[in-house]
């Protein structure tokens, strides 16, 4: 179990997942007195002619305005008229190999294919490739996992493709470049010529060009804690350690290499008795490194510039995209990424201080229809929604689909921007803030964590720690606050939550609470004086019990009757329960959702024990229809977790 301390900072860690992801996760529950997501960004269906399945894997718009749409399955469409309530799809090309991205330049398509970029074109314009040339090959070893992605066109016209690695026969967990420049980033010229730019990547299937420069999204894996944004410069190293495998090649801009690595960070190759290996998993009690400790030893490695926590800002992290001048209202400027597996976007506002990027991931939309791979800006100002989910489960009830997501030019109250400050934060929001709940130090809190960089799959929040709100600074207009901070720390990723924050008008709170600041480099120049900001905060609230190091002991893994000792909670106690230890951001009481509605527990008839054993120690094999594995919740109290299951089990009763 993690130790007291870990379970009270996790609690305010998942708190803030019910306003990111409760959004269609809700409407078996009572009505909330602040507006959510939906009633700023609606989520609308492209019709799609019968038939046809996009499992779309690119997209980009053409300069009339059109969607060019590349399939995992090999087909290429031109959609016309992609806004309107007709749409026209013209098959433009085929037999193309899992393509998983697609450009547009000088009246051709450019896409990656597993082995090769492809120039398609219609030489003899009848809208239709006629033409399908090879620009430059890489080799494959024919595993499964070694996806390529791309291109994203440099500003120089040159293309940037990405590579997936392979993974061991028996070490099935371990990432492996089994032939050239698989976990590598290439930069390819129109005529044909690679040039290797950097290595590092596990899974890079977000890839975005943002103001000239390119940047990618990765997802948690083996070397990889959690799913991040990276700035990528030629010569970058962004932390998988597979790809140095080519780092002595005459052409590699990298000079680090597998072996220096392995002399710092343990790379696991343990056996058991007999001579099998064993799969590596997180020790609470042994040493380690973060990435950002290394960067004194290897100067090419590049930490990431925002992290995007694991299963709150999605688990499979893909496409990112700049928000157009004049379209998404406040949020012109920032970025948004995608997320395949929670079938989800989120927002990053970014800023560079001492040269170096940084910022702050928050939410912004839930509840499509799948798994979110690709985005693409309509000339409307809406944004085009390209989505997939076989063989890389996803929530949502589709396999496929195409949406669009439409602004409809209502401000929501919101974080508009966090920005680092030498003692603390400033945070400027999208409308007036009330004075008097802004002023109040109760209202904010600020955690700081990071994450282990080793060969396990992913990484828990390590390095945890509670920071003190000195004091809070509100702007005469009420659009900014300032908050003075206790002991920022460097490289670390600072959670803050503004739960008692309210608008000035009708005092709704916001939309999303919490936002996640990658603390890269701690700006130089004035802090606040402290005469001139708010030391007020109401009464503490009463801190919950924290989780029991010992877990519950269940006599037999068959379900047994619930437990009848046990109170059942009313509805509005364990309403508070559920958003406190983040239940709405997976399950509702009537309908699927990332996990089963609670109504399908309940029929499981397993005891109040079972189902608190079961939040510490989820087992995924019980629900085999899941794409999404439940991760273990040991922050969930004994308390806390017996009321849940109890209401839960109170369901089975009311279906009698």
């Amino acid at each position: 179990m993690i130790p007291n301390k870990s379970n009270l900072f996790l609690q305010k860690l998942y708190l803030h997942v019910f306003a990111v992801l409760c959004t269609g996760f809700c409407t078996t529950l009572n009505a909330q007195e602040s507006p959510m997501e939906e009633d700023f960004f609606n989520i609308r269906n492209i019709r799609t002619p019968e038939g046809i399945l996009l499992e779309v894997g690119g997209l980009c718009v053409l300069p009339n305005g059109n969607l060019g749409v590349a399939t995992r399955r090999g087909e290429v469409y031109v959609i016309e008229n992609p806004t309107s309530s007709n749409p026209f799809f013209r098959h433009f090309a085929s037999g193309l190999h899992e393509p998983l991205g697609l450009a547009y330049k000088d009246g051709a398509f450019y896409a990656a294919q597993r082995g090769e970029l492809t120039k398609l074109e219609d030489t003899d314009q009848d809208g239709k490739a006629d033409l399908y040339k090879t620009v430059y090959s890489w080799p494959l070893s024919g595993h499964y996992h070694e996806y390529s992605f791309g291109p994203k066109i440099a500003p120089d016209g040159s293309f940037f493709v990405t590579g997936n690695v392979a993974f061991g026969s028996e070490q099935w967990w371990r990432g492996e470049s089994r032939v050239p420049w698989r976990g590598w980033t290439m930069k390819i010229s129109e005529d044909g010529t690679m040039e290797p730019w950097a290595t590092g990547m596990r899974s890079p299937a977000g890839l975005g060009m943002i103001d000239g420069e390119f940047f990618y999204a990765e997802n948690q894996g083996d070397w990889m804690g959690s799913g991040g944004i990276w700035k990528v410069n030629k010569g970058s190293f962004t932390g998988h350690p597979a790809g140095l495998r080519w780092s002595d090649k005459p052409s590699s801009p990298v000079d680090i290499t597998t072996e220096q690595i392995y002399a710092k960070v343990d790379p696991k190759f343990n056996k058991d008795e007999n001579g099998r290996y064993i799969k590596p998993e997180n020790d609470q009690n042994e040493d380690f490194v973060s990435l950002y400790e290394l960067k004194d030893d290897f100067p090419q490695l590049q930490t990431p510039a925002v992290w995007l926590p694991h299963g709150i800002l999605g688990i499979s992290n893909s496409e990112i995209v700049k928000i157009p001048e004049g379209s998404f209202g406040p949020f012109e400027g920032q970025l948004l990424v995608g997320d395949q597996g929670m079938s989800m976007i989120m927002r990053v506002f970014m800023e560079e201080v001492n040269g170096v990027h940084q910022g702050a991931a928050l939410g912004f939309r839930s509840g499509f229809q799948s798994g979110v791979l690709r985005l693409a800006w309509a000339k409307d100002g809406s944004l085009f929604v390209g989505e997939t989910n076989r063989g890389w489960g996803s929530a949502g009830e589709a396999n496929q689909g195409l949406q669009r997501l439409v602004w409809n030019k209502r401000v929501p109250f919101e974080m508009k921007a966090v920005r680092a400050m030498p003692d603390g934060f400033e945070i400027e929001f999208t409308k007036p803030v009330d004075r008097k709940s802004a002023t109040d130090l109760s209202s904010y809190s600020v955690d700081s964590f990071i994450y282990k960089y080793f060969p396990v799959y992913g990484s828990p929040p390590v390095k945890l720690k509670s920071h003190e709100i000195k004091g809070v600074k509100v702007s005469e207009d009420g659009m900014k606050v300032r908050i003075a901070v206790d002991s920022l720390r460097k490289s670390f990723v600072h959670q803050l939550s503004l739960f008692g924050v309210r608008a000035d008008e009708r005092s709704h709170s916001l939309v999303h609470p919490t936002a996640y600041y990658t603390l890269n480099a701690i700006p130089k120049g004035e802090q606040l004086d402290p005469a001139d900001y708010s030391v007020s905060s109401s009464p503490a609230v009463k801190k919950e019990p924290s989780a029991s190091n010992e877990k519950e002991s269940s006599k037999s893994n068959k379900p047994t009757v619930a437990s009848q000792e046990q109170e059942v909670p009313d509805y509005e106690t364990v309403q508070a329960l559920l958003q406190k230890n983040n239940c709405f951001a997976c399950h509702a009481v009537d309908k699927k959702q990332v996990g089963p509605a609670y109504r399908e527990v309940a029929k499981r008839n397993y005891s109040n024990e079972k189902i608190l054993e079961l939040i510490h120690n989820p087992q995924p094999a019980n629900w085999p229809d899941y794409p999404v594995a439940m991760p273990p919740m040991p922050q969930v109290s004994k308390e806390d977790g017996l009321k849940i299951a109890a209401y839960i089990n109170s369901l089975n009763n009311e279906a009698d």
